[in-house]
């Protein structure tokens, strides 16, 4: 009975000791989250780096803001879950507020009250140089992008982005403040040029789904639920 009781002990160290083991390896997935700004006050810039690199990399609003209310989807690579995020508000160099060592793959939206906002300490601030970095030229077929998004599923589509292949971010939701029931046919408008798009199509219980590199100038339709 002891040697029973003692192997049994043992084997539960052992599981026990493996599950920590696991728990301890980096968790991989998908990042990308929903930055939404319940502050009073206008976010100029966010960042979003693995919170086991030493810089705070690209602006990811690009030439984007988010103003007070308002959210904006943040798209990163899939990977590595651990991330710092910093936002800054108003301009030149404004108060910044920051989150660190948060798993983004366990959430879709994290948001910023300007709580926490404080004045940027010298040296905080990106390189001007780096402010005024122009995007890269955009490469391949060009025409009208601007589709009709058709809803044959059963839940209502509350969230539309597209933006270029070539672009760090999703950008603003193109629906505003409209959605798009079941059954319903909404006009997308986009502007002319580029024709190569991700689109990404959130549902109103929170399920997104995506298409990359979508030559968008070749359909007039897009219908949903993506098949």
């Amino acid at each position: 009975m002891f040697m029973r009781r003692f192997l049994t002990a043992a084997t539960a160290a052992v599981l026990a000791w493996g599950g920590l083991g696991a728990a301890a390896q980096a968790q991989t997935g998908d990042p990308s989250f929903n930055l939404v700004n319940r502050s009073n006050r206008t976010i100029y810039e966010a960042y979003a780096s693995p919170s086991s690199d030493s810089n705070w990399g690209q602006d990811r609003l690009g030439q984007n803001v988010i103003p007070a209310g308002r959210s904006f989807v943040v798209r990163l690579p899939q990977g590595e879950c651990i991330y710092d995020v910093r936002v800054v508000y108003e301009r030149a160099g404004g108060p910044a507020e920051e989150r660190r060592n948060i798993n983004l793959c366990n959430l879709t939206e994290l948001a910023f009250d300007g709580s926490r906002a404080q004045a940027q300490q010298q040296g905080g601030q990106r390189p001007q140089q780096q402010q005024q970095q122009q995007r890269p030229q955009q490469a391949g077929p060009t025409g009208n992008p601007s589709f009709n998004l058709v809803n044959q599923g059963r839940a209502t589509v509350m969230e539309v982005y597209a933006s270029l292949t070539t672009d760090q971010n999703w950008g603003p939701d193109r629906l505003g403040a409209d959605t798009v029931a079941p059954g319903a046919v909404y006009p997308v408008r986009l502007p002319e040029g580029p024709c190569m798009y991700d689109i990404r199509f959130v549902y109103d219980n929170g399920q997104p789904q995506e298409r990359r590199n979508v030559n968008l100038c070749e359909v007039t339709n897009i219908t949903v639920p993506l098949q």
